[in-house]
């Protein structure tokens, strides 16, 4: 799987289905999520982002915040209500057109496509937060630590990210199917027994790793917790990052 056709799927998802593509659940296919349900889960998982940052003693409001891979904005728009400016970026048009439509932020949120690998078009130290969710799960491992890195570039000295990536499938039929089918054989069985509007990848990183890469361009993990999401078959880990 290379980058292209990552941009390649998740256009395709976009246009076919955003809403659920960004959050698969069973009962929302074919455009059954309804949009106030929708953008309250976000909320919910910026509420929880939040307390998290406050227990560690990092802050909970922030003048300029990054949404990468902001799909709908369902985060985006949770994220501006404690914030000055969220940009939230994507490699979907059809996403991005999606979030604007929905975007009841006040002007707060702005939403730019980005089709590189990379966030080149953000200068050094330009963002307080950086916050991504169940979107370096679905890049190839290259992609994943280089935007790791890139994360890091664009924070400000003392500025954090909170990152999730999946760590491992878990020991269920369909996670032993991610652990030794080939990605090909995966990708066909998603499009054509689970009609998936296009395949949605999935890749490890292990925690060891993502402090490696965090650590060789100026961050360190701070805090991370892992958990067994059943739904999805895989092991996730969510971490709390500053810049040093």
């Amino acid at each position: 799987m290379t980058f292209d056709q990552v941009r390649r799927d998740w256009t395709r998802l976009g246009e076919a289905d955003p809403l659920w593509a960004v959050h698969v659940a069973p009962d929302k296919r074919g455009g059954r999520w309804e949009v106030d349900q929708f953008l309250e889960l976000g909320r919910q998982d910026v509420a929880v982002a939040r307390e998290w940052l406050a227990r560690l003693g990092l802050p909970v409001t922030w003048r300029r915040v990054l949404d990468f891979g902001c799909g709908a904005g369902r985060l985006s728009q949770a994220l501006a209500e404690h914030a000055d400016e969220v940009v939230g970026v994507d490699v979907s048009p059809p996403m991005l057109s999606t979030a604007e439509n929905l975007d009841r932020s006040g002007g707060k949120c702005r939403f730019v496509h980005n089709d590189t690998p990379d966030l080149h078009r953000f200068p050094d130290g330009d963002f307080d937060l950086v916050y991504t969710e169940l979107v370096l799960q679905h890049l190839p491992r290259t992609a994943i630590e280089g935007y790791l890195a890139e994360f890091m570039r664009v924070l400000r000295p003392g500025g954090v990210a909170v990152l999730q990536c999946t760590t491992s499938p878990l020991w269920t039929f369909r996670g032993v199917l991610w652990r030794f089918a080939p990605y090909r054989l995966v990708a066909w069985g998603q499009r054509v027994v689970l009609r998936y509007p296009a395949p949605m990848r999935m890749t490890a990183l292990a925690p060891d790793r993502l402090r490696a890469v965090v650590a060789e361009h100026g961050g360190e993990v701070v805090d991370s917790v892992s958990e067994d999401i059943p739904v999805s078959h895989w092991r996730s880990t969510r971490y709390v990052v500053r810049k040093r």
